[in-house]
């Protein structure tokens, strides 16, 4: 196993986000969390991230606890975050945003690997590198934080909503690289508000609502739920 959340429970001041969570990810899935606005799930991200720190429970991660392990040591482990938001820096070059995300290796090979890795996926990034990132539209600076992530070479990339505020058309594209990075060996943690999209590019899923998981299953299996497809699906 990857990663395991057994009974987390995280707090926001004297609020309860997260009631006792469990949820478990192998090497090589793509898992995706659903639910509503408020259900926690970009809060069950930044407790993997070491952002927020769980009042309860364990997360194991390679079979070692990172309670209260720092961030940027949870990075270096191989977990890496994508935010809600995109949260590039807009006045930093593409290359510079780029840069930030291998700030914590040494590996100068590895580093050009990547970057070309990135190029590959996104070629719009290789034509802008030299432009500012608030400059990008909402698609591109979408990839340049994903690129960014794929920087620092994670073992499991969590990503909070990449669908958020794109085109139709862009949000294709943007799963079809997310599969061809879960394809590469990149396994990933999918928090997604569209979630007939979410279950339909993953293996296996999880829903949350309140702070607790109500539900989980393939995600082919969830697709015909007829719970989900009520609550989720708009069916």
């Amino acid at each position: 196993m990857l990663l395991e959340l057994d009974n987390v429970k995280t707090y926001y001041g004297n609020i309860r986000a997260l009631k006792g969570i469990s949820i478990e990810v192998k090497e090589g899935e793509i898992v995706c969390l659903i639910g509503g606005n408020g259900a926690g799930k970009s809060t069950t991200l930044m407790t993997i991230s070491g952002i927020l720190t769980p009042e309860e429970g364990d997360i194991v991660y390679q079979g070692q606890s990172i309670i209260s392990v720092r961030p940027d040591y949870i990075v270096q482990m191989g977990i890496c975050q994508v935010p809600e938001g995109r949260m590039i820096f807009p006045l930093l070059t593409v290359m510079e945003n780029l840069d930030l995300g291998a700030y914590l290796r040494k590996d100068r090979a590895g580093v050009k690997e990547d970057l070309d890795r990135v190029f590959s996926l996104f070629p719009v990034l290789r034509e802008r590198h030299n432009q500012a990132g608030g400059t990008l539209s909402g698609g591109e600076q979408q990839m340049l934080a994903i690129g960014r992530a794929l920087m620092a070479r994670p073992k499991l990339l969590l990503l909070d909503e990449p669908s958020l505020g794109l085109a139709p058309i862009l949000v294709d594209a943007i799963f079809d690289i997310i599969r061809q990075i879960n394809n590469q060996g990149t396994t990933i943690l999918l928090v997604e508000q569209n979630a007939q999209l979410a279950l339909q590019y993953s293996h296996r899923g999880y829903v949350i609502e309140t702070g607790e998981i109500a539900l989980t299953d393939s995600s082919a299996a969830l697709l015909k739920n007829e719970q989900v497809k009520k609550a989720y699906l708009g069916d």
